[in-house]
């Protein structure tokens, strides 16, 4: 068989049971066909936030390793830079070394320099066709960093949606492709920005949710376990995780209207963005080319809980607007919070779907995005490759993470991860290829490691050691309960320190800052400035 085509979407900020065919009352009909005609991981694992997730993923290295310890500020010192430095190569230069062509569309964030200079954006970094924006979150309907290859453009048309285009745009340049370069192999970084907050949607795509979320969180999440139990994604033992402490009885909640049209605006996103999916897939059968097509998909962190508040306003909107804007389009305010006197949805208002949906999200586990449980970094992983694998419709239970996808795409594509590039040593690679596991075999990986604001954690085998900012480490047997319900620390503290001294080690090697030390050097800074 010749190189397969290589298709990796990512998306942001959704939870571990959001989709239909990982338990979820969203509607992914496309997603769920990839998933019924390939594989879904039950235990693959991203970084806990955007922008460490993007950069491991993109290198095959640890987040710090790529100088994205945390986000994209600089705080001047190895791993925190927030920039991808020259030691590092993506997966776009590593497959063009093995005649691929390579495209991209959506979000990059993986860089601090949004306006200049040029070296980390795609086209620096490997890409030969980007369309997207530079930084994170951003207004559905006016992206601020919005970027073609190297130029920053606005917005083409009054009826923008930044879902609908980064498709459209994906789907162009497959079609691109297929007329001019039909003779290579293509790379294409599908980075959808959906469902990341601000809550904006369709109006007929959040009417197909209207009363869906009605009978509140408590059930919805029961029913989700149920359904993640009967598809076998979860063991029936496991304890399904306490409502957050924060979060009322659905009973006892205020607000019940506003509360239930933040969940329908967020599934709406969702929804939206396997609308465009199918339309990606129907371009690519169009094009001939399914068959030797890997597609991949997953999401850079689990469920965000983060409420926004009025005051959010400042932050989002300095720096030349970069992820919010004052206005809309028609001149109107843009009303900035959590505010339940004001529906969400449009494109007027800048909300997120908060705390008590976060949780739904990430049914059945503990905590969200920025933490290390498995809430903040437990992913869907689909894997659909019609002439590569022939297994459909089932599960694969290998744990694995991000630089593991790398090392996935270089080993099916043939290419050899390079010791240097562009004349600059190039840090080893740290992914292990899953290649074995498309036909059940053993574990890429004996060891992962996580670290995010100083929370951290390590796996090895079914033990979890992890970490919750400034708290003890807690010990887990995920087999006995990945759930994260019973710590078992106390009764066995030599597999503790076992675990501790191998997640120092690592720490050590790749450049990983004790989180207040980096909080004390911020505030240094600040005072000097």
């Amino acid at each position: 068989m010749s190189k397969p085509n290589i298709i990796l979407i990512l998306n942001d900020d959704m939870g571990y049971s959001d989709l239909g065919c990982y338990g979820g009352e969203v509607q992914t009909p496309n997603l769920d066909s990839l998933a019924a005609n390939g594989l879904r991981y039950t235990q693959f694992y991203n970084t806990a936030r955007c922008c460490p997730s993007r950069a491991s993923l993109l290198t095959g290295l640890y987040p710090h390793q790529a100088d994205v310890g945390h986000m994209t500020e600089d705080d001047g010192v190895d791993g925190y830079l927030g920039n991808l430095n020259p030691n590092t190569v993506t997966i776009a230069e590593g497959l063009k070394r093995g005649g691929y062509a390579t495209y991209m569309s959506g979000k990059w964030h993986v860089t601090h320099f949004v306006n200049g200079p040029k070296d980390n954006w795609p086209c620096q970094r490997g890409f030969d066709k980007y369309y997207g924006i530079l930084t994170g979150a951003a207004n559905y309907h006016q992206p601020r960093t919005l970027t073609r290859n190297n130029e920053r453009i606005e917005p083409e048309d009054e009826d923008y949606f930044l879902t609908d285009v980064i498709s459209d745009e994906a789907i162009r340049q497959i079609r691109e492709h297929t007329e001019k370069h039909s003779h290579r192999p293509f790379f294409q970084y599908v980075a959808y920005t959906a469902p990341h907050w601000p809550l904006h949607a369709h109006p007929g795509d959040i009417a197909k949710y209207k009363g869906r979320y009605d009978a509140g969180w408590d059930q919805l999440r029961q029913e989700r376990l149920q359904r993640m139990i009967e598809m076998g994604i979860i063991h029936r033992s496991w304890k399904l995780t306490e409502r957050d402490p924060c979060v009322p009885r659905w009973e006892e909640a205020d607000h019940k209207d506003w509360q239930v049209r933040r969940m329908e605006v967020y599934a709406a996103q969702i929804d939206r963005m396997d609308q465009g999916i199918g339309r990606i897939l129907q371009a690519l059968k169009d094009s001939g080319q399914s068959d030797n097509t890997l597609i991949v998909f997953l999401s850079d962190n689990g469920g965000c809980a983060e409420e926004i508040e009025k005051d959010w306003q400042e932050w989002i909107t300095r720096g030349g607007e970069q992820i919010g804007t004052s206005k809309t389009r028609a001149g109107h305010d843009v009303q900035y919070g959590n505010d339940p006197t004001i529906m969400p949805g449009g494109e007027e208002t800048y909300q997120s779907y908060g705390v008590p949906w976060a949780n739904v999200s990430n049914t059945p586990f503990r905590l969200y995005k920025h933490w290390v449980h498995e809430g903040g970094i437990a992913t869907p992983l689909i894997v659909h490759w019609p002439g590569g694998i022939p297994a459909k419709g089932e599960l694969r239970r290998q744990p694995a993470q991000l630089p593991d996808i790398m090392a996935t795409f270089l080993d099916l594509a043939g290419v050899e991860y390079p010791s240097a590039y562009n004349g600059q040593e190039v840090k080893p690679l740290e992914g292990f290829s899953l290649a074995p596991t498309f036909a059940n075999g053993p574990p890429p990986r004996e060891v992962l490691y996580w670290e995010h604001e100083g929370n951290k954690a390590v796996r090895k085998g079914k033990w979890k050691l992890v970490c919750k900012y400034p708290e003890d480490w807690e010990l887990y047997d995920m087999e006995a309960g990945r759930t994260e319900t019973k710590n078992i620390a106390a009764d066995h503290p030599g597999i503790v320190k076992e675990l501790a001294d191998l997640y120092e080690q690592w720490a050590r090697r790749c450049k990983v800052m004790p989180w207040d030390k980096l909080l004390e050097l911020r505030k240094q800074k600040a005072a000097k400035r």
